[in-house]
């Protein structure tokens, strides 16, 4: 059996998607919601079974991860946040680069010689690569109306992948790979009327202008951070959103808190665009927190933690 394990964002969608398009295979899918990463576990191991992990913590599946290899399956991880010990294991192929300026789909185009090299710069926008992406774009001799589209692109299918679970987003993550596995360009989506990218584009413009209310808990010169109100839209824009602050304000951290269905919060970290480096260490001071060092988060905080987080986060920054 194959399983292709996955995470449900604009990154980890896009790194199955150039797979797919350069080998299609028939695979079982396992992903979720942005924040579901512990996905391996998931997976009914047998001895045989193919293993893709794309763009899920290492970290956060080390158990699940020395389990699969033990039972005899082979596993192909590609990732960019933080990792833990790598087992070492002739089954397992790891392609692991944690600099602050990659993501998964570059890494998987980089394998496949950038055979679809578009969709790896889409969602390189859409991990809020700016930079790296405008570098790659230019490379292909893009236009700036180009990179204007993928970079909406890149950040439209971001914005699907937050929520507290599947019911929150408008496409299940698994619907969205299929849509968007029909066409080998970005392009070839964007230049269609009624597509995804459209209807993602309206719903996206739709839930960001409810956002400019969002309640300011603390602002200073090194941090920012702001409170959604309970709803489906404000977990849909946690992230996307924490990147737009992010661009608007590139010399300070910024962390994005929408309430969740525990009874406490979920928090969305970014590293100041001039400091790329930290968000994964805020984060690991809280139980369930974790991610990389440009962006990470906090699956549940507790309410009695907050003053707590925004000392951490400040303190980091300050220092």
């Amino acid at each position: 059996m194959q399983y292709d394990v996955f995470n449900g964002d604009a990154d980890g969608i896009i790194a199955l998607l150039q797979l797919q398009l350069y080998n299609p295979t028939n695979s079982v899918k396992i992903t979720g919601v942005k924040r579901d990463i512990a996905l391996l576990k998931r997976v009914d191991v047998k001895a045989g079974d193919t293993i893709r992990v794309l763009d899920i913590s290492m970290e956060k599946n080390l158990e699940a991860l020395n389990n699969a290899l033990v039972m005899g399956a082979d596993v192909f991880y590609v990732d960019h946040h933080r990792t833990g010990d790598i087992p070492k294991s002739d089954n397992l192929k790891a392609y692991i680069d944690l600099d602050a300026n990659t993501c998964t789909s570059l890494i998987i185009s980089k394998l496949l010689d950038n055979e679809f090299h578009l969709w790896a710069i889409t969602a390189a926008y859409g991990d809020n690569l700016f930079a790296k992406a405008d570098e790659e774009a230019d490379k292909l001799g893009l236009t700036l109306q180009q990179k204007q589209q993928l970079k909406a692109f890149g950040t439209y299918i971001n914005y699907n992948s937050y929520g507290n679970d599947v019911s929150d987003l408008h496409y299940p993550p698994t619907e969205l790979f299929e849509m968007l596995l029909a066409y080998s360009s970005p392009f070839d989506v964007i230049n269609k009327v009624d597509s995804v990218y459209h209807k993602l584009s309206t719903a996206y413009d739709y839930d960001m202008e409810k956002s400019r209310a969002a309640e300011v808990l603390f602002d200073s010169k090194v941090a920012k951070v702001i409170l959604l109100e309970d709803a489906a839209w404000s977990r849909r824009v946690s992230g996307v959103l924490g990147n737009d602050l992010a661009n608007q304000s590139p010399s300070k951290a910024h962390a994005v808190i929408s309430y969740n269905n525990e009874g406490g919060y979920t928090v969305s970290v970014r590293a100041p665009l001039l400091n790329k480096q930290g968000a994964d260490i805020v984060c690991s001071h809280f139980k369930t927190g974790g991610g990389r060092t440009a962006a990470a988060g906090i699956n549940h905080l507790d309410r009695s933690e907050l003053s707590e987080f925004i000392r951490v986060l400040s303190d980091y920054y300050t220092s």
